[in-house]
């Protein structure tokens, strides 16, 4: 065989294996691809495990994946030394979106006090839709089991005695990257109710230029609070922008280590009828992803608008709660 028959066919046999690539991608990612029913849940549950990757005793998850060398790389991302907090400011009022709202209890005040101090006692069910707060793993179950075969029994009246958020003691210290979809479609916010695919992370990904990888934690903004801001408070718990079940897929395979949103990460309703939080379920029990909660990112979203970047240093400190499901959060973006 001549040089330039081995070279045609060796060019015809890389064409196809990019067309086979391409094709494959795209029946994914196509709607008649996407999970519609409990039963494409249930096998996701075991397609997109990561139990017994870091071991049968592993309890934090793809938290493995921010080595001291990702680490390194996000400190790196710093250049003007500016922070933007992605928390809300804690309400402390009854609303839709706030049944159970934080409490500021005085216990010592500046009136008629002979001392020096002022104190109070704060009480807040951080687990909902109003709150910023981190899920640990430990805080969903699925046919009895937590992340890495965990039985949900060993979540007591005592807390959660292993999966718990104290695992993150020491802080997560990462790359963060803002999907920004409510921009990518040139709108304030995206209607409550409207479901992101695969489709728009690639479309962010082309546009922005940015690829998420291993260890990122990856923040997702549907414009959450800016439509609350336009449009007032309204019950997200049953219908609010999100995730569909068929990002679950994707994030997979980019190994993030984090995945927050302005809400609940899920699209509500879910589409998938008996299963109401398909990508928490997916993320926290299958994939060992740790999920940031009801983050406030319109902040966020112009700083990284008016830098024309997406990526920045993301610092979270969970409280340091021995057997806590989660925790109030305020994570911090460095630029």
């Amino acid at each position: 065989m001549t040089l330039s028959c081995r070279i045609g066919i060796a060019t015809i046999c890389m064409l196809a294996a990019l067309v086979s690539t391409e094709t494959s991608h795209s029946q994914s990612s196509s709607p008649s691809a996407r999970p519609k029913t409990k039963a494409d849940i249930d096998r996701l549950m075991t397609e997109l495990s990561n139990w017994g990757r870091w071991g049968k005793d592993d309890q934090l998850g793809t938290m493995n994946l921010i080595t001291p060398e990702k680490r390194r790389q996000a400190y790196t991302l710093v250049k003007e030394g500016v922070t933007v907090s992605l928390a809300r400011p804690v309400e402390k009022t009854v609303a839709p979106d706030n049944p159970d709202p934080f409490i500021q209890k005085m216990t010592l005040t500046g009136l008629n006090n002979p001392g020096q101090f002022a104190s109070d006692t704060y009480t807040v069910s951080y687990h909902g839709h109003a709150h910023t707060h981190m899920d640990s793993l430990g805080h969903m179950f699925y046919k009895g089991r937590m992340y890495n075969g965990v039985p949900q029994e060993t979540i007591t009246a005592q807390g959660a005695s292993k999966l718990a958020v104290l695992n993150l003691q020491n802080g997560v210290v990462t790359r963060g990257i803002l999907v920004d979809i409510a921009r990518l479609k040139g709108v304030p916010y995206l209607e409550a109710g409207t479901a992101i695919y695969p489709e728009d992370l690639d479309a962010w990904e082309k546009q922005s230029g940015v690829r998420v990888g291993a260890g990122d934690a990856v923040i997702i903004r549907t414009g959450r609070w800016a439509r609350r801001a336009g449009k007032g408070a309204w019950d997200v718990g049953g219908l609010s922008a999100g995730l569909h079940a068929s990002c679950a897929a994707w994030l997979k395979k980019r190994d993030i280590a984090v995945l927050g949103s302005d809400d609940g990460s899920d699209v509500a309703p879910s589409l998938i009828e008996g299963v109401s939080h398909p990508i928490h379920q997916t993320m926290l029990i299958a994939a060992g992803i740790h999920i940031l909660d009801c983050c406030d990112l319109e902040a966020l979203g112009a700083a990284c608008e008016n830098r024309k970047r997406s990526q920045f240093l993301l610092t979270i400190a969970p409280l340091a709660v021995p057997n806590g499901t989660g925790s109030p959060v305020n994570p911090i973006a460095t630029f």
